[in-house]
């Protein structure tokens, strides 16, 4: 077994993921609150070393090889002034808690809201955003502003129509992205609760956390990474092919 020629080739699987996650930061790098994926190395024990024939006893050494893992990165965005009043964002820790098509809850941090004809406060995507009591409903036909209080109080016509549910995580690596900036909770057994520190601002929407510069940065590492362990390939590969040769030869 080649080893060199295996640990080359995951190298290059590995640096093609982290090409991927660049790929997929800079496509929603304007998604209002997109989190980002960081990527990580680990290396990963594979097999043992064959003993070579007459080598002195002693312990098995082992091969290893690289592994690439992706993370989201929950590091909060900038906040922009919109001026439009369903247009919410967080300052601080939480999510804004959504009803996913399946009746599942979702959380997000594009607060890019808008009420929809049955008269509910709904994001972009029509999902209802909820209310500590259920879906924030109001009057679509209202001509009075909207407003929503840093609490997350939600009024229309002087009156409280409901208060908006900002969801907080102990663990928020739980979370795992269901796309459109959207997560759900995997273990059925972690629960949100309440946050009491967050801050809900009208009229603003949260940036995403991917910066531009760093992912091409980021992309041309990937890439002479990718190309590294390609030459080494190569350089296995053309060793592999003299050896049979003159193995051939000699015969």
């Amino acid at each position: 077994m080649d080893i060199s020629l295996y640990q080359a080739a995951s190298g290059m699987n590995a640096s093609s993921r982290w090409q991927e996650v660049i790929a997929e930061n800079l496509a929603a790098s304007q998604v209002p609150g997109f989190k980002r994926q960081d990527i990580s190395f680990s290396a990963v024990q594979s097999g043992f070393l064959a003993r070579a024939a007459g080598a002195a006893p002693g312990p098995s050494q082992r091969f290893v090889m690289p592994l690439a893992g992706a993370s989201t990165n929950f590091q909060a965005g900038e906040l922009h002034n919109t001026g439009v009043s369903t247009d919410l964002a967080i300052e601080g820790a939480g999510f804004f808690e959504v009803r996913m098509p399946d009746g599942t809850r979702g959380y997000t941090r594009d607060g890019e809201f808008r009420i929809d004809a049955q008269g509910q406060l709904a994001s972009k995507q029509g999902l209802p955003v909820m209310g500590e009591g259920g879906p924030v409903q109001l009057d679509a036909h209202s001509t009075s502003p909207l407003v929503v209080a840093p609490t997350g109080e939600v009024s229309q016509d002087g009156t409280v129509r409901g208060r908006l549910k900002v969801a907080e995580f102990n663990e928020p690596g739980a979370l795992v992205a269901s796309g459109s900036g959207y997560f759900v909770v995997a273990d059925p057994n972690t629960q949100p609760r309440t946050s009491s520190t967050a801050t809900v601002h009208q009229g603003f929407l949260e940036n995403s956390n991917t910066s531009s510069v760093l992912e091409m940065s980021n992309l041309i590492s990937a890439m002479r990474l990718y190309e590294a362990n390609q030459k080494v390939a190569q350089m296995e590969d053309d060793r592999i092919g003299r050896l049979i040769s003159d193995v051939a030869n000699a015969s």
